[in-house]
């Protein structure tokens, strides 16, 4: 497995939160996100800090998205000895 560097951590991080929000929204209907930033609970409410926690969640995905696509580790199979 290869190592995560910190920008690496924080996407993860940011899409683990997106993701546990995006079930409560589903599941639920409960936005977590807007509700700990004193938002309402509307999606794309006019609360400025939990739409740039959406926009954070957005970039990392992308970030992730191409990291997985652009940035795959390289491995080569051991040559076997006779």
């Amino acid at each position: 497995m290869k190592k995560m560097n910190p920008i690496d951590w924080v996407a993860m991080i940011l899409l683990i939160v997106g993701g546990l929000n995006w079930g409560l929204i589903g599941a639920a209907k409960f936005d977590l996100v807007s509700t700990i930033f004193k938002g309402t609970s509307e999606i794309c409410s006019d609360n400025t800090i939990a739409m740039i926690v959406y926009i954070l969640v957005g970039v990392s995905a992308l970030y992730m998205l191409i990291r997985a696509f652009m940035g795959g580790e390289k491995t080569s199979s051991p040559t076997p000895t006779v």
